[in-house]
């Protein structure tokens, strides 16, 4: 799973999943554009428990599913 990849293969590959992308390339807004993923899951919680475990440097946590109407985001 160390391989670049696109936001677009990203989202094919991991549908409905917690990604967790290291070394992300971001638009001027934010936005991944590609980066390495090195951990995926449904599980949002175990998610956070690797990416403590791991502690990349420059990471960032996509979700490729349907948010739901309750869903919060903080920045």
């Amino acid at each position: 799973m160390n391989e670049l990849m696109t936001l677009q293969e990203i989202e094919e590959a991991f549908d409905s999943q917690w990604v967790l992308v290291e070394d992300p390339e971001l638009t001027a807004q934010l936005e991944v554009v590609s980066g390495k993923v090195i951990f995926h899951s449904s599980d949002r919680d175990e998610l956070y428990r690797v990416m403590g475990e791991l502690k990349p440097k420059h990471s960032a946590i996509l979700f490729t599913g349907q948010a739901s109407d309750d869903l919060v985001v903080m920045l």
